[in-house]
């Protein structure tokens, strides 16, 4: 929520204002402002209710647990979230992860959100957002495209109404296309019909003129009805396609599969259980984590991802900022809390954001209003979601996973770095086998990208009176033998052989490892009857060379000074250097 221009009374306690985020806003709470919240956090309660039932059933749990998964998040953020648009609550690329981690069993989904929670705590608390950093672009985008295309085909099943079908991508693939033949004609009907609603009505509203204030009452109230009407497309769908099944069961014949009973009521405030019962016996807590495994780190990791990414992609929009460790206490209590009320793991929503944020909302309190209708709907509701065809939530969920796939970052990446596409297509092919190996290996092949940057930086060897080197970063461990190998072979190879000036301006930091290979390429040029001075040398650097006392260490303000005081041909040295010392302590005598 962007800070007020002109501040009353200050708060007495600046952090808690950093930690409460609830507490920059409320003081300047309005009338207008609590119009506008309401209206969004209706708006987008209109899109969460239908959403929450169809990713429950991409999570492979009962369709309850996407109603209980979707008012808790909204609540926490309220008081804890310091973007004003964002939602949190289910999402498509959540529900796959539990789908593969919590093996469709709800007590599995249920304690890796309070574990989650704990996890994206401990990261808060101890500043560890830092780490989002090494998750790439294309690593991100790998996941998304495959599991755009993952949940689409996942759904294909029900929107055919076909039953028993694998949920292994591939496997599930093979069956699909073997047992075409057994398509009920109502569900494809229905389904395809409802993808093609949702479509026109996502066009429609991605082409609507905005009413301007100056036009007829009649143009500004139509505007108002089709925006209402395309940005509630889902519940739309959903409620004519429950009237329909309603319809066929009434006259007798049900051509339609349909989503079945849903258990009426709140769910229970209870610990989330720590052991599962089996007909052979109980599951103990540590065969549970041992179960989830890499999960436990992948979960809580792409939930921040994807709530951070949201937060800035609106935050630029609206001129605030964001704070990542701020973002993971949100998370972790959100999840934590969450699973009180058997939530599985939630994260920032895209799509509901972007709503929340069309609508005008000021504050977080439009989760407030979310949240309440979804407890109404749990309370008073489920009843009537008996009716509810499965094509319909399939139609709902394809058509919120199909814009995540990014056709255009293949092309984008083979005109700006083709390297890239190395992660990128590394994470998009192994994510179809399993969605872990896909984020991991990506991470992986970027890190190594990453370190080889690092081992082997740009460097620069310039030849007239003195041998000028310029590396083009930091020197690191990794780089050292590098730097040493090159200076080395130019020096061996010039005739007569040059002294060396290391250029230091790029270098903002060094480490020992790289100190020990300074002080023995000092040494293995003090042989040849050559020195090496450095020059523009930042203080951090500086300090430490320093503390080294490298034998022989002269340093010059600049490249320039260097070059005029030092001499050329075998032996040639620094008539005034700015600084030398004669002994050294890294290096054995």
């Amino acid at each position: 929520v962007p800070e007020p221009r002109q501040c009353g009374r200050r708060c007495p306690c600046p952090g808690l204002r950093t930690r409460l985020p609830v507490l920059r806003w409320l003081p300047r709470y309005s009338l207008a402002w609590l119009q506008l919240d309401l209206i969004a956090g209706l708006t987008v309660g209109l899109t969460v209710v239908p959403q929450a039932l169809a990713y429950a059933e991409v999570a492979g749990l009962p369709l309850q647990y996407g109603l209980y998964s979707s008012f808790m998040g909204c609540f926490v953020y309220c008081f804890l979230g310091t973007a004003k648009d964002v939602t949190l609550g289910p999402t498509a690329i959540m529900s796959l992860l539990v789908s593969s981690y919590a093996f469709h069993e709800p007590v599995y989904a249920v304690l890796l959100a309070f574990l989650s929670g704990c996890i994206q705590l401990a990261m808060g608390l101890l500043h560890l957002g830092f780490l989002l950093d090494f998750i790439s672009c294309p690593v991100i985008k790998g996941f998304t495209s495959a599991a755009s295309i993952t949940i689409s085909f996942n759904q294909i099943k029900n929107i055919l109404g076909l039953q028993g079908i694998p949920r292994q991508f591939f496997l599930q693939v093979y069956e699909t296309l073997r047992r075409m033949g057994e398509t009920r004609a109502g569900d494809a009907i229905l389904g395809l019909a409802c993808l093609a609603a949702l479509a026109g009505l996502r066009a429609m509203k991605s082409r609507l003129p905005r009413a301007a204030p100056a036009e007829p009452l009649a143009a500004r109230v139509s505007y108002l009805i089709v925006w209402t009407t395309a940005t509630a497309r889902n519940a739309l769908v959903v409620l004519f396609a429950g009237l329909v099944a309603y319809s066929f069961q009434v006259m007798g014949s049900q051509p339609l599969t349909l989503t079945g009973s849903i258990p009426q009521g709140l769910p229970a405030f209870r610990l989330p259980r720590f052991s599962m019962a089996t007909p052979n016996g109980t599951i103990p807590f540590r065969s549970m984590v041992e179960d989830m495994g890499v999960g436990l780190a992948v979960v809580p990791l792409m939930g921040l991802l994807e709530t951070v990414a949201i937060a800035k992609a609106f935050a630029s929009q609206n001129d605030y900022r964001i704070d990542p460790n701020q973002e993971l206490l949100a998370m972790g209590f959100a999840n934590i809390l969450g699973s009180f009320v058997s939530s599985y793991p939630i994260t920032g929503s895209f799509g509901r954001t972007a709503v929340n944020a069309q609508s005008g909302v000021c504050t977080p309190a439009g989760g407030l209003i979310t949240g309440t209708l979804v407890l109404l709907s749990l309370a008073y509701l489920t009843s009537l979601f008996y009716y509810i065809p499965k094509a319909a939530l399939a139609a709902v969920i394809i058509s919120a996973v199909v814009p995540m796939f990014d056709a255009g970052i293949f092309r984008t990446l083979w005109r700006v770095k083709r390297l890239d596409l190395v992660p990128l297509c590394v994470t998009f092919l192994l994510c179809f086998w399993e969605v872990q190996y896909g984020i991991v290996a990506g991470v992986l092949v970027s890190g190594i990208f990453l370190l080889y940057s690092i081992a082997r930086p740009p460097i620069k060897v310039s030849e007239g009176d003195v041998l000028l080197v310029q590396p083009g970063s930091s020197l690191h461990f990794p780089a050292i033998e590098r730097l040493r190998d090159a200076v080395c072979s130019r020096v061996l190879a010039a005739s007569p052989p040059h002294s060396v000036i290391l250029d230091c301006r790029h270098i903002s930091s060094i480490d020992y490892t790289a100190v020990v290979g300074l002080a023995e390429l000092l040494q293995e040029l003090r042989k040849q009857g050559l020195s090496l001075a450095f020059c523009s040398l930042q203080d951090p650097v500086l300090q430490v060379l320093l503390s080294a006392d490298l034998e022989g260490f002269q340093h010059f303000p600049s490249c320039e000074e260097a070059e005029r005081c030092g001499g050329a041909g075998p032996g040639g040295g620094w008539s005034a250097p700015f600084t030398s010392t004669s002994e050294s302590s890294l290096l054995p005598t």
